[in-house]
């Protein structure tokens, strides 16, 4: 099946997005948004299921409230990118293919690869066999059935990050008839000020949550954990949230990777063995002057938009320009009526200034549910999609001249 047949001409530049969360989404919206009064570019975005899967609230999921459903074609509509229903399952960078189900074919002059990363349960024995995860609104569901037929017990959280402080506090609360055990190297709110890490600590401990932090967890058992050193923690559930892995195709297609398997980019996130492949999201090694970006909604949505754009000035004849981002703030939902908000540097260091309370709770809120009318206003007015920190001196690269 080629998307250029189905376009229904024999010149339209064919753009093919994998993946659709926060950056694939971002990416097809965009460009499909600039160029829909084009009839030589066709713009197709290829995901395994219909439903947005909303990452920022799977903690929730996970514990049984119910979200709203958001459609992805839905969400497409008005910009007539097409959308495709299916797993990829292989790449061919040097053929321009993407299969599809094994039994389906897209051919492609730009690929945008948009497929981010999930929890490593590869890193620790039994974590695969043994653990929960948030990877998916189906492990989710999965998650919070067992939860609600648990009835007492424990629960242990592996992974003090925020993804694991999240689901800790969320399950805590949803669930106080059970015991709680949130388990990692570090500290909660490790790299953030020490107000806000004493805030995160104490409302922990309000609800109920035991944190022990300086633990490293080395196997994942059927009914508990084992610690380094030989301890054992028991558990009724674990669930694991410690370290991302990325898909392996990227590596499988041909595509230089760094060694956790994202894509090498330049600059401009073109992969520097495939130019015509861009790679947004937590799929990317993207380096700033301040290091590595890691992978998060307010990062991956303008890495999408930044291929969109840069796609189009290469159509265009233009050289794209380079990517910049500054980080701004890290969110922490703890439960539904607290939070912490940390804002940052550009580098991700933490200010002074924060927000704790409800009114942090409300901040978090709106920026968990920022993404549709962002994506809104993009379909009407693609340019408005084009503004977030560049970081200034801290996000300067000496490649970005």
């Amino acid at each position: 099946m080629s998307a250029r047949h189905e376009a229904g001409t024999a010149t339209a530049h064919r753009v093919v997005v994998l993946g659709a969360g926060y950056a694939g989404l971002s990416a097809a919206i965009q460009l499909a948004a600039r160029v829909k009064q084009r009839e030589d570019v066709q713009v197709t975005l290829v995901n395994a299921q219909e439903r947005f899967t909303e990452r920022l609230r799977l903690h929730m999921t996970g514990t049984g409230q119910q979200l709203a459903e958001l459609s992805i074609p839905e969400l497409l509509e008005g910009t007539r990118a097409q959308f495709v229903r299916g797993w990829v399952t292989a790449v061919d960078a040097d053929a321009k293919t993407v299969r599809i189900d094994d039994d389906r074919v897209l051919c492609y002059d730009t690929l945008v690869y948009g497929l981010g990363s999930v929890a490593d349960t590869a890193a620790v024995p039994g974590a695969e066999e043994h653990a929960y995860t948030l990877n998916s609104t189906q492990d989710a569901e999965v998650l919070a059935d067992r939860l609600a037929r648990l009835g007492s017990g424990t629960v242990v959280v592996g992974g003090s990050g925020l993804t694991g402080v999240e689901s800790a506090a969320e399950i805590a609360e949803q669930h106080p008839e059970l015991n709680v055990v949130l388990l990692g190297r570090h500290g909660p709110g490790a790299a953030m000020n020490p107000r806000v890490r004493a805030y995160l600590q104490s409302a922990l401990d309000r609800l109920g949550v035991e944190v022990r932090s300086g633990v490293e967890v080395a196997k994942i058992l059927p009914a508990g954990v084992e610690l380094e050193g030989g301890e054992s923690v028991d558990a009724d559930v674990v669930v694991w949230t410690s370290g991302t892995r990325v898909s392996p195709l990227a590596a499988a297609a041909g595509l230089s990777v760094d060694e956790r398997g994202r894509v090498v980019t330049d600059v401009a996130l073109r992969s520097v063995s495939h130019p015509e492949v861009y790679a947004v999201g937590d799929a990317v090694a993207v380096r700033q002057g301040y290091g590595d970006m890691h992978g998060t909604c307010q990062s991956g949505m303008p890495t999408g938009v930044h291929a969109a754009v840069s796609i189009l000035r290469t159509l265009n004849g233009k050289e794209p320009r380079p990517f910049r981002f500054g980080y701004y703030h890290t969110p922490v939902s703890l439960g539904r009526n607290d939070a912490v908000v940390q804002f940052t540097r550009p580098d991700d260091s933490p200010r002074r200034i924060h927000l704790t309370g409800r009114m942090a709770a409300r901040y978090k809120e709106a920026v968990t549910a920022s993404p549709w009318p962002t994506w809104a206003r993009m379909k009407k007015m693609p340019a408005s999609g084009a503004f977030w920190p560049r970081g200034g001196r801290f996000t300067r690269v000496p490649e970005a001249r």
